[in-house]
């Protein structure tokens, strides 16, 4: 039996020798599809896309991407969709090679390109029950034999 629950979440994404560093609070839909899988769907407000160098040119703001969690103790992916240039799949399973999945759009008709990297999941942690409330991911991104970087993906659902 489907369930859900709307709940806030803090998602984290942090680089450990890359500065890059990422931060959403908002509300999300769990979704209990059984006793230890559940989806997690969340949108993340829309960010200004880049600054102008000229007062004469206005910002613009990205529309919200829409990020689907599905977790379990034993795998977890990550679909990040919704704002007409790039599009990502993770798949992260404890102490194994997964698969990452990035999608440009083309600015010509041509539709879109792909790009496939590796993942290495160093560790994977879920805590709480019967829902979850802590979800912590600890991996290393490849193409072929060249690693680039290692992250720390952090979920906090608060109840």
């Amino acid at each position: 039996m489907l369930t859900h629950h709307r709940k806030p979440v803090s998602l984290s994404l942090i680089s450990v020798d890359l500065p890059i560093r990422s931060l959403i609070e908002t509300s999300a839909t769990l979704y209990q599809r059984d006793r230890q899988r559940f989806h997690l769907l969340l949108s993340e407000p829309g960010l200004n896309d880049w600054e102008p160098l000229s007062e004469k040119l206005p910002a613009t703001v990205a529309p919200s991407r829409l990020l689907w969690l599905e977790i379990s103790p034993y795998r977890t992916i990550m679909t990040v969709q919704g704002n007409g240039k790039l599009s990502y799949r993770h798949l992260w399973e404890n102490r194994m090679y997964g698969l990452s999945r990035y999608w440009l759009q083309n600015e010509s008709l041509n539709g879109f390109s792909q790009m496939r990297l590796r993942n290495f999941t160093r560790s994977l942690t879920l805590t709480g029950s019967p829902l979850p409330d802590y979800l912590r991911l600890e991996y290393e991104l490849w193409s072929d034999k060249l690693q680039f970087g290692r992250y720390v993906l952090d979920l906090e659902i608060h109840h």
